[in-house]
């Protein structure tokens, strides 16, 4: 896998960087594949069921609006996550079950923890653009993540 810094270097303004901090919680110190995307708020039912899908390599981006008020992922959806193909999950917004996640062989990346759990109430979109910090993600575009950041580019870069 190409690391952030590197694909900023060769690509300049091509790659978007999503403003941090992003902390590392998965196993995997490093993920890329290509995007789905997620816009929730303190409702994680549309993570499980895409989750639950076979991710094919692919990034689960949850655009959480950043909330702290509870975590969208937990130890169980990282489990989850792993045993069905996806390479990482991106959440602007909380994780739990941290020391669960740090055995979970896949990248999961958030803003930070908080212990209690979501809502379920199945609110949210799935497939549509969304925005992190000032950055538009859209389903397709691709992603990498590792210890510098979180970036992505629209298919039209060459990787």
């Amino acid at each position: 896998m190409k690391l952030t810094a590197d694909l900023c270097d060769e690509h300049g303004e091509k790659i978007k960087v999503i403003p941090g901090p992003f902390i590392s919680y998965g196993e995997a110190k490093t993920c890329s594949g290509e995007v789905v995307t997620l816009d929730v708020e303190d409702d994680n039912s549309l993570v499980r069921s895409a989750l639950e899908e076979n991710g094919h390599g692919r990034i689960l981006v949850v655009a959480g609006k950043g909330s702290t008020r509870c975590a969208l992922v937990g130890g169980n959806l990282g489990v989850l996550a792993s045993e069905n193909g996806w390479a990482g999950i991106v959440i602007d917004g909380c994780v739990r079950d941290a020391q669960e996640l740090s055995s979970s062989p896949i990248g999961i990346y958030a803003r930070g923890t908080c212990p209690r759990r979501s809502e379920k109430l199945g609110r949210g979109s799935r497939d549509i653009s969304v925005k992190i910090s000032d950055v538009t993600i859209s389903p397709g575009m691709h992603l990498w993540a590792d210890s510098d950041g979180v970036v992505v580019a629209d298919q039209s870069v060459p990787l």
